[in-house]
């Protein structure tokens, strides 16, 4: 179980680190962002399936991570 944890811990980490890449990029103006929703136009183009279930990733990823820590630290 502590397996499973430590790769959710690392998957969360990665998907939060990417999604605030790409807002940092279209912030400080190294990317192109045509339509001003911080995520450049040239991954928009490649990865808008990732871009546009950003919430459903999220809540996704939330829910698994406080299952596993509740399962492993219980109250």
């Amino acid at each position: 179980m502590n397996e499973v944890l430590i790769t959710t811990v690392f998957i969360v980490i990665l998907v939060s680190g990417v999604y605030f890449y790409a807002g940092y990029l279209t912030k400080t103006g190294k990317a192109e962002d045509a339509d001003g929703n911080l995520i450049p136009d040239e991954w928009e183009e490649k990865f808008g399936w990732f871009f546009s279930a950003k919430g459903l990733i999220m809540f996704t990823l939330g829910l698994l991570l406080g299952y596993l820590l509740g399962n492993q630290f219980p109250i």
